[in-house]
């Protein structure tokens, strides 16, 4: 755990409440190796949590008041009662983290948990924008604090299925179940196999050697949510067409054999996502045999689908992805990950390549804007707990 990190969440507790917390919870960040787009159409994904972390400082409060504090956000205060109810606040930018804690409340308290009042501390180092689900960890993070706080009968499995719904139903995000599950549920050392159909998982060993490279490409990510709903639509309708209940029920035999007259453009977004699941499932079993060469060539072939069949990819991402691929060779592999449009390249590459694929990333990238990429080194982090805070005294 980031011990500055610890240090400013004690701080704004201290500072806020004039007491000490009774606990710490953290829940990390994640990045996606593999499987784009797969999440809504029942399918695989291959994602990690990584060591960026928000965490909650908490103590119980005998009244049925939540009040909680933002380090972030200069201890920006927040007040609600939870014997009334939880509805957002509007109107105000620097205050969209509150609606995430809000909803996650609501969500609990919709789910029959009995909750007792609670003061809350909150601080964070997952860098926002950048698509690594801070917003996932937030809403993790506070679920775990009063699961922590209470003993709650409360699987980790279902805290991601109430953070998703606080995102979806409160703060608005249709988002899917991929970010929050993998930080309640990822552990250290390993990806996660998910299976968004069924929610099993299957922890996949990542070789000791390996890092997690996420280069931001500072090109804002444009278009997403209507060229998202696009590839939704689309997909839906090529399922609809081979008559399955998802692309996911469909191999690559399937999806040649029924082509019949199927839209050239909904065709390729169906062979897309028909490949990618393929790719996935391929993918856990290199990773889990260490095979980096296997491994990184799927990441390269998950890039082009996601390139020319997908079409959710632009220039300098493309170009930051080949930037990396000339630096890290057969040794692993390079992607866009996210959502599309911008956003980050992710890379699976040994320590020892580091220093060159950041020099390489330096001197040849630069974003339309004219900004240089945000490089950050990752690895394979721990789920959603409590921390030890004698360990840190």
């Amino acid at each position: 755990m980031t011990s500055p990190l610890l240090t400013r969440v004690l701080a704004s507790f201290a500072d806020s409440f004039d007491a000490a917390p009774t606990t710490v919870v953290h829940a990390p960040g994640r990045v996606n190796l593999i499987g784009e787009h797969t999440d809504y159409n029942d399918g695989f994904v291959l994602p990690c949590a990584i060591d960026y972390h928000t965490l909650v400082a908490a103590q119980p409060l005998d009244e049925p008041l939540v009040r909680v504090v933002a380090s972030d956000y200069g201890d920006q205060l927040d007040e609600f009662r939870i014997d009334a109810p939880i509805v957002p606040v509007t109107g105000r930018a620097d205050h969209a983290w509150i609606n995430y804690v809000r909803g996650t409340v609501k969500a609990l308290i919709d789910d029959g948990l009995v909750l007792r009042g609670a003061e809350l501390a909150v601080a964070g180092n997952v860098p926002q924008g950048a698509g690594l689900s801070s917003s996932a960890a937030l809403e993790v993070a506070i679920a775990q604090a009063f699961k922590t706080l209470q003993d709650l009968d409360l699987t980790q499995t279902r805290i991601a299925q109430l953070a998703q719904i606080a995102e979806n139903r409160f703060v608005g995000c249709n988002c899917g179940i991929m970010d929050q599950l993998i930080s309640a549920r990822s552990t250290a050392g390993h990806a996660l196999l998910i299976d968004c159909r069924s929610l099993d998982v299957s922890a996949v060993h990542l070789p000791e050697d390996v890092a997690v490279l996420i280069v931001h490409s500072r090109v804002k990510r444009g278009l997403v949510d209507s060229e998202y709903n696009t590839r939704r639509q689309q997909c839906e309708a090529a399922a609809a067409h081979y008559g399955v209940p998802a692309l996911r029920d469909l191999d690559e035999a399937g999806l040649l054999a029924r082509r019949g007259t199927l839209d050239e453009v909904v065709f390729r977004r169906a062979r897309h996502i028909v490949t990618e699941n393929q790719r996935t499932l391929d993918a856990a079993q290199a990773l889990a045999a260490g095979d980096l060469k296997r491994m990184g060539a799927l990441m390269a072939a998950s890039h082009v689908s996601m390139r020319d069949d997908f079409e959710i990819t632009v220039p300098p991402i493309d170009h930051l992805v080949e930037i990396l691929q000339r630096v890290i060779g057969e040794d692993g592999g390079a992607r866009m990950t996210g959502g599309g449009f911008g956003g980050c390249v992710v890379a699976l590459l040994p320590e020892s390549r580091i220093a060159a694929a950041r020099e390489a990333i330096a001197a040849q990238y630069r974003a339309p804007s004219g900004e240089a990429a945000a490089v950050y080194v990752c690895h394979a982090s721990a789920g959603a707990g409590p921390i030890a805070l004698h360990a840190h005294a």
